[in-house]
C-alpha cells in the first residue's frame, strides 16, 4: 500500500502586524537612535522628549518580522529600555474592510 502524497497546508492570508512602543534612549544618543529607528522598515516616530523618550509605531507582515524589528530597536546603541504598549495583528482583508460608522455609511 502506498502512502498518500502529502499536500502543503493552504497558504495563510497576508497579514498586517501593528505595534506601538515607548523607547527610552540616552539623551546624548537621541539623534543617532532616532536615525537608526527611522531606518527600520515600517518604523515611525510620533513623538520625542528631551529626556530621550520616543513614541514609536511599527508595521510588519508577520510575527517573526515584528519581533525582529522590536529586537533590533532594543539592541541599538544608546537605547536604555523599551516597552511594548500595543500590538495587533489581522489579515489584510480584515484591515481593509469598511467599518460602519453607525450612520449607515
Amino acid at each position: 500500500m502506498s502512502a498518500l502524497p502529502h499536500s502543503a497546508p493552504p497558504a495563510a492570508p497576508p497579514e498586517l502586524h501593528i505595534a506601538s512602543m515607548v523607547v527610552h534612549a540616552a539623551p546624548r544618543r537621541l539623534p543617532d537612535v532616532r536615525l537608526a529607528i527611522l531606518a527600520i522598515s515600517g518604523a515611525e516616530i510620533h513623538g520625542a522628549s528631551d529626556t530621550g523618550k520616543l513614541v514609536v509605531t511599527l508595521e510588519a507582515p508577520s510575527t517573526d518580522d515584528m519581533m525582529a524589528r522590536i529586537s533590533e530597536i532594543q539592541r541599538l546603541d544608546g537605547v536604555l529600555a523599551s516597552a511594548l504598549v500595543y500590538q495587533h495583528a489581522d489579515s489584510l482583508d480584515a484591515m481593509n474592510e469598511e467599518i460602519d460608522d453607525g450612520n449607515g455609511s
